[in-house]
């Protein structure tokens, strides 16, 4: 039981943080579909105009986590939300400091970026399976930048075009699954 002058619960603050913060996955997920639509209309981009639009993702996608990281209250631990944001936005310091790189460089670059965001994302599903519903939505974005990044490391060879749609077909499916995680977080915090 509890009395009126009882602390606020766990499972208020997560609710409350939660409701303050739902719409920055929105925005994740709406980049990176937005990503994803630009490289499937533009197959034809050039390896430096990849290489630029990968970066302003990964920054765009980076700086939404880190705020999402910081807005999210003390109570819910968001250390894997702060690193996944960090990794993103170094990502992007180092596509926009070495534009010039190799097809090869590159894609092993999203390869690596991609298994590493995805197991924290992975992680994050897992320490919040008892916070929020649905959490699997946010585990299978996860597994699917994890296989995406270990199909661009074991196979670099992929042409040009197929690599391109790759890309775009991964950036599209794990940015509308954080659309719909965004939703059902949103869901849940007015509940």
């Amino acid at each position: 039981m509890t009395s009126s002058n009882a602390a606020p619960s766990l499972e208020g603050f997560v609710k409350s943080a939660l409701h303050r913060s739902w719409w920055l996955l929105l925005l994740r997920g709406i980049a990176a579909v937005a990503f994803g639509a630009l490289t499937f209309i533009w197959p034809q981009i050039s390896l430096l105009t990849l290489i630029m639009v990968y970066g302003v993702y990964a920054l765009i996608d980076g700086i939404l986590a880190l705020i999402a990281a910081v807005r999210g209250g003390g109570m819910v631990p968001r250390w894997w939300l702060a690193l996944a944001g960090a990794v993103s936005v170094l990502t992007a310091v180092i596509v926009f400091a070495w534009p010039g790189l190799t097809a090869l460089v590159l894609i092993y670059l999203i390869g690596f970026w991609s298994i590493l965001r995805g197991v924290l994302e992975i992680v994050g599903a897992i320490r919040l399976r008892n916070e929020i519903a649905n959490e699997w939505g946010l585990g299978a974005a996860g597994a699917l930048s994890v296989i995406f990044g270990l199909i661009l490391v074991f196979m670099p060879g992929a042409g040009a075009l197929g690599l391109l749609w790759l890309i775009a077909t991964w950036a599209v499916l794990f940015g509308l699954l954080l659309i719909w995680v965004a939703f059902k977080v949103r869901t849940l915090a007015k509940a």
